[in-house]
Parts: C-alpha cells; structure tokens; sequence
C-alpha cells in the first residue's frame, strides 16, 4: 500500500482546501521544490500534485512550479500531476517535462473522446480522478455535481485503458473525519484495475483501516492535510503500511 502525499498548488504555493472551496485555503509552504524533497526524504515512494488554478481554469496555471518540483526530485520517485488538463498536447509537454502519469478528471467527462485517445495516445500513463458526493460525480473543481454514477463512470474508464483511478469523497477531503471506507470499497470491488483512495484520512487508524481492505484492489492513499498538520506522522504510516501489507501476504 502506497501513502502518497499531495501537493496541491495555487498560486505557485502549496495549499490545503477544505472540501475544494478555493477560497479556503491554507498555505504550507512558499516552496513547492522544498516541500517535494522533504516528503521523498520522509520515504515518499509517489506524489501527487494538483494544480488548483488550472482545474478552475481548464488549463494549466502553475507549471513553473510542477517544474521545480519534477527539477527538485529527479527521477527518483514517480509523479502524478491532475489539474487543468484538457488536450494532447498538454499531456505530452507535462510528460516530456518529467510528470510519470497523467490524472484526467472533468475533462473526461465533459470532453467526448479525450479520455479514450489519451490512453491510446499515452499508455500506462493515464489515470482518471473520480471525485464524487454520496456517489454522484463532481466537475469543475468540484464545483458542480453532475447525474453520473461514480462506478458507471469507472467501468467504462476502465474500458479505455486507463491505468488507475483515483476515487475522492469531496465530502470528507481535507476535513479530517476519516476516509469514506465503505464507497472506496464498493468501488474498488467493481474494477480489475486499482483504485487509489483520497479525501478525509485523519490519523495512523486510517491507515490500519486502508491496509484492511487492500486486498479489494485499493493501491494507494493520497493524504494532505493530515501530514501538513501532524495528526499522521509520513514515515510512521508508510512503515505501517509496509508491514501491514508483507503481514497480509504472509497469512
């Protein structure tokens, strides 16, 4: 089980939101290569990056700072970037510029074809983010909720070829009330690819509680605030993970 940690950027810094109200925003750090090194020094074996004015934009906004990130980190540890992306060409220069996958969120929903040709045009480097309210999918900055079922949205993604998903309660992201364990699962049982969890991981029980039902198909957990605010220590839960799983595979 990997614990990834995000990196949200707005304005070139790195923020936290509390269920994406852009207005809500929590600076962390003025330093986004700084910030990136400290987690790949805590153990990080992933990131996540989110460029929150392009996924309001519909275009990206902070590439300066997802370069210094990609410049900070080398080739040591894959990245994940989403955010603002809505054509080829886009995918290409952030994968050119270093980024590992892609994440294409309100794009795939709303642009017709885009996600089907970017898994053509880029496989094994395409993932899509799913967030979602009592199971609805959100766009546009989880500023609208739209009628789409979240699981009927995920296998037909699937079908395109894409390499995971990421699956986020809005209702619970940077709330810190605990990630929403019966709906990550109840996804996760309807895919053959693996479904990377996100929104409300809150402390060390979490973890327990992800490492739990990995065998489900949940890959990952992307955490934010928890990390930046000390109610998870980093280190401690991917050592957690790491032995929770081995422990799994052993029984």
């Amino acid at each position: 089980m990997l614990i990834i940690p995000a990196i949200d950027l707005k304005d070139g810094h790195c923020v936290r939101l509390k269920q994406g109200v852009m207005e809500d925003a929590t600076v962390f750090s003025e330093n986004p290569g700084e910030m990136a090194a400290h987690w790949l020094n805590q153990g990080a074996r992933r990131l996540h990056l989110v460029d929150l004015n392009g996924a309001f934009a519909g275009k990206p906004r902070n590439e300066a700072a997802i370069r210094e990130i990609v410049d900070a980190l080398g080739d040591q540890i894959p990245i994940q970037l989403g955010g603002g992306i809505r054509d080829l060409d886009t995918i290409e220069r952030y994968l050119d510029d270093g980024i590992t996958y892609i994440i294409i969120g309100t794009a795939a929903i709303k642009i017709p074809g885009f996600l089907q040709d970017a898994c053509n045009a880029f496989p094994g480097q395409i993932m899509v983010g799913l967030d979602a309210k009592e199971g609805k999918v959100a766009v546009d900055g989880w500023s609208k909720i739209t009628g789409h079922d979240v699981i009927d949205l995920a296998k037909k993604f699937e079908s395109y070829g894409v390499e995971a998903v990421i699956y986020t309660d809005i209702g619970r992201d940077g709330m810190l009330n605990g990630i929403n364990i019966t709906a990550t699962v109840e996804l996760a049982r309807q895919l053959t690819i693996p479904v990377i969890a996100s929104g409300g991981i809150t402390n060390i029980n979490d973890i327990h509680k992800l490492c739990e039902i990995e065998s489900e198909g949940i890959m990952g957990a992307i955490t934010g605030r928890a990390i930046y605010e000390g109610s998870l220590d980093f280190r401690e839960a991917q050592v957690l993970a790491d032995k929770l799983s081995k422990d799994n595979c052993i029984s």
